[in-house]
């Protein structure tokens, strides 16, 4: 940046005094009154009978909506669900009244016949609008009368299950008296899934007197206390690490998820049709025990004896406002013409006797003729406008013309738009500007305030589009008039989830397992066993003869067990078995590798060996990294200054809500900027995930200290996509932003290596191309790496050596392990985003044999909307020929084709075209697995998809779904060709699991692999396969640990099995899976501040824990001393304990004796063998389960006696 350029800058970014203030409040609401100057509105907003034609521009709409809607029931139907979004935003900030007054009935994402549901959030605003409509109670926050309601065409032509507005929430309600039982069977009725752990919107959990939910309307799912049958608090909770957080809530309704009622009369029509509906025997059955499944709204025909159209619930008094007939019509016939399609392929895939047509009749499910709705509303409504942008003849019967028009002479010209405005301002017009964003609001007004324009309005709010409006003298101008596109209005919608906190790891039999000390085995299962023998021989005692003055010796304690299967240690004899104690769980981990591992043998030396390499290889790299960092740590860098006003002007600029992870990075960022040593911080976060807004706030920061940025990334898409974002957000700033890749001509690559040799360019985003030793910058000050494990070797030492000198910033969207993170603290700073953007929606599923019918649907459907498809074949040999075929079903689409065969400037040509929309259909192989972003391809065929990994499946259909709209994804198999079971299996784990849930955990790993492999180098993946992925990770930190702390002892393992019932019992938490979490996280707590952070969570969660889990507490803490001590065994052996470990002094072993009379110590192999009272003898009780641990420990007392102090 040249230095007047840099003077300016500062100039501009301390002076903005003199702009008037910005109304934060968000209403238009005080310009009403002067709408009413024009006759035309005043006429409709009083009365508007007979009126059947209204010319109205789409920015005035809302305005007219707000101010009718204060005297009588509005109904607005517009084209889609985004128009609805945008149009309640827009007449929530003309609206004088309680906003909740105004709703939308927003449209199923899926077809009425397909075997995908709704999301279960969209079913229950549906649902509570429906309810509102038919029973509003007047004063209720919850279901108050509304006033305007938006209706998309699709929700309008949609027919609903008839009573369907009866269906009553389940209202909680602290101090309310409510059977617990009786609320879980309405919470089954109204369609939410039981499951162990509330993860996902419409699942409950039951556990003792609490009773976990998470509704979908509501932001966080709740926890709710009762004390009997009284609800005793009602508090929300993080799904992430299921601890509950913030102030109790007073109250929280569940209205339905699905918009079929699981009542007794559906289930027995369920369980009757079994058998008679062609592949839908397993959704019936489920349906017939009260359980939800996938796709089951597909079955409202077969299972429901009546639907009703959705104006049937409208206040006769309403005023109905269609806007843009024309589009309306369009709209509805495109729909009804893609799912009569989709029912002819679906019920032909479905119908085993291929063309057997559907088995039942859907006609009652199908969208309704569009212009009989419209002609039954205008008979049963007094007033029905359609609302035009065209030109309307006000002098023609029927017909209203308002007398505003659209801005439209200025949009996207902000120097023409301000000219417009001074102008405006002369004729004594009143002028509001508004935004959504704060940010972009103060630009637009230190914009036109430069330029001596004055008394404009400046207002904070969601009216998308603007007018001028002549009788009023009231101009309305927002962000898209002005700058030809808007940024979406920061509200704090629903948080998603995180990564999960929880790591469950669900063993099934079979899975293989790692045990730190005997290597890999396989998982057997979860047995309870006695520990104490029973001994009422030597006392001649009846049982029953001890009372209530202690245990009962007939009691048997009980453990439990981890049984593990290792390969037998002779040819033909049966396998070992391991039985590992619960609390020792902090030794296994699941095997996580991408091949099927070999099992050890026990007491075996393969295990050691493979263990003794994968360390030795962990401490090279533990080197390296600690190298690095010392390095860095050594030389001077530059310290960036603080923030400044048009900082924080960008930022505010930001078009949507940041996530909590991605506000904590930015501090973490500009903190390592602000500091003299040069910065070097990975951000691992999916794609989508806000890595791209973090690098645009840092490369601002070093450009406002006249600092140079290059942005490095590994293809010439990304380099585009990154220019246009940048180019986007620095809108308006006098920064200058080039690209150097192979689509700019070799004079402008020129005169952008000029510009940064001169310091004109300030940010420049490019190929490996900007490596060439002959390209100088003036002053580089940072440089971001996006995806830099996909440069090569020669490259990144090039980068390695700009590290010492420059800031870097890594940007990587293969995940890094948690654990890893943790590992390497301190040597690489890391960020991680674990937060999903907010309307990210999961991807609809769909997996099943293939077939063209269904392939053309899909198509069709996607290109009816304007979107894009992929579709993966993964065979070079024959793709051309796919590519034909579907040219052949679908002849209007345009078709591209991609394989790694192609060169790269081939590749990159068809890609970018793809990217520009020249493309419909991309058929290609696995090459868009990763890096590609295109919002617009929201539908994903996979051809022969039993032939994918796990993760493959994965991260294909993570390449959807990233736009606004519902994404699709199909999972084809050959119906001709037999599947392997593993196959079956895959694709069974991806259907079920559309959300981020537990299959994704299973692809997750798998890129953890990765992500380790390019944070530490890719060589590393036969040391990981070698021991799991757990235990590797595990070792690097402890070899990391070595270096920082060079005074470190290994630690030990520590066996402890003692006659005491230290377990869970399942009356307490009765699933395996939580027991299992329990059991891992007390086996790895590390003192007292960790076990009393576990008993708090275990207390929120599932209510006081049982005396058993004290036990189990107790043995936790005696096994963390032992270990301490250096002991490896603490066994109880019939009368006797085995202690394995150090050797004790001669004055230790002289005290022993004469306490313990009879004890042996075996000093080859570190043993001690001390008799015990645990069963008691022919005058004591045999000792209950406090006693043995009050014993042991004195044991251990005694074993660290130093003799008396003088």
């Amino acid at each position: 940046m040249t230095d007047t350029k840099s003077a300016t800058r500062k100039a501009d970014a301390g002076g903005q005094g003199a702009a008037p203030e910005i109304k934060l409040d968000g209403s238009l609401s005080s310009f009403l009154p002067g709408l009413r100057e024009d006759p035309a509105f005043a006429d409709l907003v009083n009365d508007g009978r007979g009126v059947s034609l209204v010319g109205a521009p789409l920015g005035i709409r809302p305005a007219l909506a707000a101010a009718t809607g204060e005297g009588r029931p509005v109904v607005m139907v517009v084209p889609s669900g985004r128009d609805a979004e945008d149009m309640v935003g827009s007449i929530r900030s003309w609206y004088r009244g309680n906003p909740a007054d105004v709703d939308m009935i927003p449209a199923w994402e899926t077809l009425p016949h397909e075997r995908l549901s709704p999301r279960a959030d969209t079913v229950a605003q549906r649902m509570s609008v429906f309810h509102r409509l038919a029973h509003p109670v007047e004063g209720s926050d919850l279901f108050g009368p509304l006033k305007i309601v938006v209706v998309p065409v699709r929700s309008l032509i949609q027919p609903v299950v008839r009573g369907i507005q009866d269906m009553e929430p389940v209202v909680f309600q602290v101090g309310q008296e409510m059977d617990l039982s009786q609320a879980a069977d309405r919470l089954v009725e109204n369609a939410y899934t039981c499951a162990d752990l509330v993860m996902d919107r419409g699942e409950f959990a039951l556990r003792g007197g609490i009773l976990d939910i998470f509704p979908p309307t509501a932001p966080h799912p709740v926890r709710i206390d009762f004390f009997g049958d009284e609800i005793d608090s009602i508090k929300p909770f993080h799904a992430s690490d299921q601890r509950s957080f913030g102030q109790g809530q007073e109250r929280i309704w569940a209205p339905a998820c699905r918009e079929i009622p699981l009542n007794q009369k559906v289930r027995r029509r369920a369980a009757a049709l079994v058998g008679s509906i062609p592949n839908a025997d397993d959704m019936l059955e489920s349906i017939s025990q009260g359980i939800p499944v996938e796709g089951m709204e597909s079955l409202i025909p077969a299972l429901i004896d009546d639907v009703m159209p959705v104006y049937s619930l409208f206040d006769p008094r309403a005023v109905i406002m269609f806007c843009d007939m024309e589009r309306l019509r369009r709209g509805a016939d495109d729909l009804t013409k893609t799912a009569n399609e989709f029912l002819a392929a679906s019920w032909h895939v479905a119908a085993s006797g291929h063309g057997a047509g559907a088995p039942i009749s859907f006609d009652k499910s199908n969208f309704l003729d569009f212009s009989e709705v419209h002609r039954s509303l205008e008979l049963t409504h007094p007033a029905t406008w359609d609302l035009s942008s065209l030109g309307v003849d006000p002098s023609a019967d029927g017909h209203a013309r308002l007398a505003a028009v659209p801005p439209d002479e200025y949009r996207g010209d902000e120097s023409k738009a301000t000219s417009g405005i001074q102008a405006l301002r002369e004729r004594g017009f009143a002028v509001a500007v508004t935004a959504a964003a704060r940010g972009t609001l103060s630009r637009l007004r230190r914009v036109i305030s430069s330029t001596g324009v004055s008394g404009v309005d400046f207002r904070l709010s969601l009216a998308s589009d603007g007018f001028i409006d002549d009788k009023a003298h009231l101009a309305l101008l927002t962000e898209r008039d002005i700058t030809g596109h808007s940024s979406v209005a920061a509200q704090a919608k629903t948080p998603k989830r995180r990564r999960k906190a929880i790591d469950l790891v669900e063993l099934k039999k079979g899975d293989f397992v790692v045990h730190e000390q005997h290597g890999i085995g396989r998982f057997v299962e979860m047995v309870r066993r006695p520990v104490r023998p029973v001994n009422t021989r030597i006392r001649g005692l009846a049982p029953s003869s001890r009372g209530a003055a202690g245990h009962d010796p007939s009691d048997q304690a009980f453990r439990e067990y981890l049984v593990i299967e290792y390969a037998p240690s002779k040819r033909g004899a049966p396998p070992d078995r391991l039985y590992i104690p619960t609390d020792q769980l902090d030794q296994v981990s699941k095997y996580i590798g991408a091949e099927e591992p070999k099992l050890n043998k026990l007491g075996g030396s393969d295990w050691s060996q493979t263990k003794a390499k994968a360390r030795k290889k962990v401490k090279e790299i533990a080197q390296d990294l600690v190298k690095l960092y010392a390095a860095r740590q050594r030389t001077q860098g530059f310290a960036f200054s603080p923030d400044t006003p048009w900082q924080r002007e960008l930022e505010e600029a930001f078009p949507y809500q940041e996530t909590p992870d991605q506000l904590t990075t930015i501090d973490e960022v500009k903190a390592d900027m602000e500091k003299p040593i040069p910065m070097d911080r990975l951000i691992c976060g999916d794609v989508g995930f806000g890595k791209t807004e973090i690098a645009v706030r840092a490369a601002f920061k070093a450009i406002q200290d006249s600092k140079q940025v290059a942005v490095l990334v590994p293809t010439t898409l990304l380099a585009q996509q990154h220019f246009e974002t940048f180019t986007d957000r620095y809108e308006g700033f006098p920064v200058t932003v080039k690209m150097m890749s192979r689509f700019q001509s070799a004079a402008e690559n020129k005169e952008t290596i000029e510009g940064l040799r001169d310091g004109s360019v300030d940010l420049v985003i490019g190929t490996h191309k900007l490596l060439n030793p002959q390209i100088k910058f003036k002053d580089l000050g940072l440089v971001i790496i996006d995806e830099e494990q996909r440069f090569g070797v020669e490259h990144k030492e090039t980068l390695k050596a700009l590290r010492t000198n420059v800031d870097v910033l890594s940007l990587s969207a293969t995940p890094i392990p948690r654990t890893l993170e943790m590992a390497v603290t301190g040597i690489r700073e890391m960020s991680t985003l674990d937060t999903p953007p907010e309307d990210r929606l999961p991807v609809l599923t769909y997996v099943g044999a293939y077939e063209d019918t269904q392939v053309v649907a899909a198509i069709r459907r996607e290109l009816l909307r304007g979107g894009q498809v992929f579709f993966v074949h993964n065979r070079v040999q024959d793709i051309s020929k796919v590519a034909a075929h579907i040219k052949d079903l679908v002849p209007e689409a345009k078709i591209g084709m991609a394989h790694g065969k192609m060169g790269e400037k081939q590749l990159d040509n068809i890609i970018h075209d793809f990217w520009h929309r020249d493309i419909d259909v991309l058929v290609c192989t696995t090459i868009v697995e990763t890096g590609l972003d295109i919002s617009n391809a929201n539908t994903l065929i996979v051809d022969r998809a039993d032939r994918f990994g796990l993760s493959q499946l994965h991260q294909l259909r993570g390449r959807v779904g990233r736009g606004w709209e519902r994404a699709y994804a199909y999972f084809l198999y050959d119906p001709a060709k037999p599947m392997t079971q593993t196959a079956h299996d895959r694709l069974s784990t991806i259907a079920q699991n559309t959300a981020l849930g537990a299959g994704y955990d299973v692809a997750m790993k798998d890129l953890e692999i990765r992500g380790t492999g390019n944070l530490l180098g890719g060589e590393q993946s036969g040391h990981i396969e070698g021991v799991g992925f757990d235990l590797y990770v595990r070792m690097v930190s402890d070899a990391v640990q070595d270096y920082k702390e060079s005074e470190r002892t290994d630690a030990v393992a520590t066996t402890v099995d003692l006659p005491v019932e230290a377990s869970i019992p399942p009356s307490y938490i009765d699933s395996d899976k939580l027991r299992l979490e329990v059991y891992r996280k007390v086996a790895a707590a590390q003192g007292e501040e960790d076990f009393q952070e576990i008993r708090d969570e275990l207390t929120d969660r599932y209510g006081k824990p049982p005396q058993a889990l004290d036990l189990l507490f107790a043995v936790a803490r005696l096994r963390s001393r032992a270990k301490a001590m250096g002991i490896t065994d603490l066994i109880a052996q019939g009368r006797n304990i085995r202690v394995v470990g150090p050797d004790p002094q001669e004055s230790v072993l002289m005290r022993l004796k004469r306490i313990y009379k009879t004890v042996q110590y075996r000093p080859v192999t570190h043993t001690l063998i001390i008799p015990t009272s645990f069963q008691g003898s022919f005058d004591s009780d045999p000792m209950d389960s406090k006693q043995v641990l009050e014993w042991t420990d004195l044991l251990l007392d005694d074993l660290t006696w130093r003799g008396k102090k003088a």
